[in-house]
C-alpha cells in the first residue's frame, strides 16, 4: 500500500473547496429566482420581528448593525476624532443618512 503524498492531500482539499464553492453559487442562482410573494413574506418577517442587517464586523457598534447605528456613534469619543476602527473606513453609511432609500423603523422610501 503506498502512502499518501501532501500534494494527494492539497489536490482532494482544492476539491472540496470547489466544490463547496460550486454548492454556493448554485444556491445563490436557486434563491435568486424565488417568488417575489416569498421575498415579501420575507420583508415582512424582518420587519415584524425587528431584524438587524447581517453582521459584518465585530469591531465598533456602528460597524455591527450600520441599517440601526445612530449618526453619532462614530465619533463618540470627540467630534473630531479620528475612527480607530479599520471596519469603519470599509463600509458605506447607510443610505438613509444621506436622505435616500428606506428608513429602517417605517420602511418609508425617501425619494433621491
Amino acid at each position: 500500500m503506498s502512502a499518501v503524498r501532501r500534494s494527494d492531500l492539497a489536490i482532494g482539499a482544492l476539491a472540496v473547496a470547489a466544490a463547496l464553492a460550486l454548492t454556493a453559487i448554485a444556491h445563490a442562482f436557486v434563491a435568486s429566482r424565488t417568488p417575489p410573494e416569498s421575498q415579501a413574506v420575507n420583508a415582512a418577517l424582518v420587519r415584524d420581528l425587528g431584524l438587524t442587517d447581517l453582521v459584518l464586523f465585530t469591531d465598533a457598534r456602528y460597524t455591527r448593525h450600520p441599517s440601526v447605528a445612530d449618526l453619532h456613534s462614530a465619533f463618540q469619543d470627540h467630534p473630531m476624532s479620528l475612527d480607530h476602527f479599520p471596519s469603519g473606513s470599509l463600509i458605506a453609511p447607510p443610505r438613509h443618512i444621506f436622505g435616500t432609500g428606506p428608513r429602517f423603523a417605517t420602511g418609508e422610501e425617501i425619494p433621491e
